[in-house]
């Protein structure tokens, strides 16, 4: 049975659509990921998916609102930005939450910022989700 983690973010358009399409493609079958965000964007950002399809992934998300998934359980709940960790709704007893706090590279609009955030969630998350498996 797959075990499920749920990224976090303030607008669901970046980090967090990055982490869940990594997470799916590379872990997939041991992990199923969503993302959702406190304030959604209500998209997903194109150079989010560029960079992903630079690694072989297509990544289909949407943008979604953090409450669609209070009552669903998690192993895992992952924040990846500093203000989502602050406004995180509590899932009590739903698993255990861990926070990392990724740049935004939205409002730099550079690709090669995006880069970065992507192969930072891989360094940081795959490990870390691979040490829980279990």
């Amino acid at each position: 049975m797959k075990r499920k983690v749920l990224f976090l973010c303030t607008g669901n358009s970046c980090r967090s659509q990055m982490a869940e399409a990594i997470v799916n493609a590379r872990l997939g079958d041991t992990w199923e990921a969503v993302s959702a965000g406190t304030k959604p964007a209500g998209y997903v950002h194109p150079k989010a998916l560029a960079v992903l399809a630079e690694i072989g992934i297509q990544h289909e998300g949407r943008s979604k609102q953090a409450d669609e998934f209070l009552n669903a359980d998690f192993d895992l709940v992952i924040t990846v930005c500093d203000s989502a960790a602050e406004e995180c709704p509590a899932w009590p007893g739903k698993g255990k939450r861990v926070h990392y706090s990724f740049p935004d590279p939205a409002p730099t609009d550079d690709i090669a910022e995006f880069r970065k955030v992507r192969d930072e969630i891989e360094r940081t998350i795959l490990p870390l989700l691979r040490e829980n498996s279990g």
